[in-house]
C-alpha cells in the first residue's frame, strides 16, 4: 500500500514538471510580463529625427525655405518694444530692411532668407536667415547710428523761409516754414529727380517742380523751435520716445517731416503701414541717401539731411 502510494506521487510529479515545460516553450508566453517589465522600466532617451529634405531637393534649399516659412509668420507676430511701446511684426520695416540687407525679393521668400543669412553672419549674428528680435534690433541699431548727429541748435543765419507752395499746408507762417540752407537745396534736387522719375507719377508744373495740387513730397514740418516741439509735446503727451523727441532733430533744421501717404504724421500700425506701401516712400528708401538723407525707419515720414 504504501508502495501504490509511491508510485502515485512519482507519478503525479513527473506530470507536473512536463506540464511546465510544455507550457514555458509555447510562443507567447512570458510576453505580458516582458512588456509590462518595460513599460516600468527607465525611458529610453529620445531619438530626434532628422529633418532631410524631399527626394530631390537638396538640403541647402530646404532649409531656406524653412526659414522663409518662418519670417512669413514673424514679419506680422514678432513681439518687441520700442520706445516703451509693445510692437508686432516687422511689416512696416520691410523696405528698409530689404534695402539694408541689399535684396529685391519678398521678406516671405527663400532668396530673401539666403540674403538675410549673408548679412546676419557681416553683422557678427547666427546666419539662420531668420528674422527674429536679435536680428531686428540689429537693424534698428544700423538705421539709428546712420542719423543725424552731433548737429547743434540751428541759428537764423543757417535758415531760410521756404515758400508755402513747398509744404503740404500751405496757411503755415513763416517761422513754421523754415529750412536749414543746406537742407533746402538738397531737398529741391531729390525732388527733381523724383518728379523726373515717371514711374511715380508725380503732378509737375511747366518748370517741373511738384504743382501746387501734388501733396506727395511736400514738407510737412522742418525747424521747430524748442518752444514749438514742447507745445506739441503737451498736445500730445502719450507720444513718449516714440514720438517726439525731447530733443528733436528738428532743432537743427535739418530734419524733414515729407509728405509719403495716409495721414502725414500719425504713428498708428495702420497708418504706417499704409505709408511704406506707396511708391513714394519706397522711392525714397532706394534713393534718399544719393541726395544726403537718411530715415528716422519708425516715422517713414522723417528723413534727416546728413550730407553725402
Amino acid at each position: 500500500m504504501k508502495t501504490s502510494k509511491r508510485t502515485l506521487l512519482f507519478v503525479t510529479l513527473s506530470l507536473a514538471i512536463l506540464c511546465a515545460v510544455a507550457v514555458a516553450a509555447w510562443p507567447g508566453y512570458g510576453q505580458g510580463r516582458r512588456s509590462l517589465a518595460r513599460t516600468n522600466a527607465p525611458a529610453a532617451p529620445a531619438t530626434v529625427k532628422k529633418t532631410t529634405a524631399p527626394a530631390g531637393v537638396p538640403a541647402v534649399d530646404a532649409q531656406w525655405a524653412a526659414a522663409a516659412h518662418q519670417n512669413a509668420q514673424l514679419r506680422d507676430d514678432l513681439a518687441w518694444v520700442f520706445g516703451g511701446k509693445a510692437q508686432h511684426g516687422w511689416t512696416i520695416y520691410a523696405p528698409l530692411i530689404a534695402h539694408t540687407i541689399d535684396t529685391d525679393a519678398d521678406a516671405d521668400t527663400p532668396d530673401f532668407a539666403q540674403t538675410l543669412a549673408h548679412w546676419q553672419r557681416g553683422a557678427g549674428l547666427t546666419g539662420s536667415g531668420v528674422l527674429f528680435g536679435d536680428t531686428l534690433y540689429k537693424l534698428v541699431a544700423t538705421w539709428q547710428s546712420r542719423r543725424l548727429k552731433g548737429a547743434a541748435y540751428a541759428t537764423p543765419d543757417q535758415l531760410l523761409v521756404a515758400p508755402a507752395t513747398d509744404f503740404y499746408d500751405t496757411s503755415r507762417p513763416d517761422d513754421q516754414r523754415q529750412v536749414e540752407k543746406e537742407t533746402y537745396a538738397a531737398y529741391k534736387r531729390m525732388v527733381a529727380a523724383a518728379v523726373a522719375d515717371r514711374s511715380l507719377g508725380l503732378t509737375a508744373n511747366a518748370t517741373g517742380e511738384l504743382a501746387p495740387t501734388e501733396k506727395y513730397l511736400k514738407i510737412v514740418s522742418a525747424f521747430r523751435s524748442r518752444e514749438r516741439q514742447e507745445i506739441l509735446r503737451k498736445q500730445d503727451p502719450q507720444s513718449g520716445r516714440a514720438g517726439l523727441a525731447v530733443n528733436s532733430t528738428h532743432f537743427t533744421g535739418r530734419a524733414l517731416d515729407l509728405y509719403v501717404g495716409g495721414e502725414p504724421v500719425s504713428t498708428k500700425d495702420a497708418n504706417r503701414t499704409l505709408q511704406t506701401q506707396t511708391r513714394v516712400y519706397r522711392w525714397l528708401v532706394a534713393n534718399a541717401e544719393r541726395f544726403g538723407f537718411r530715415p528716422y525707419y519708425y516715422e517713414p515720414w522723417h528723413w534727416e539731411y546728413v550730407g553725402k
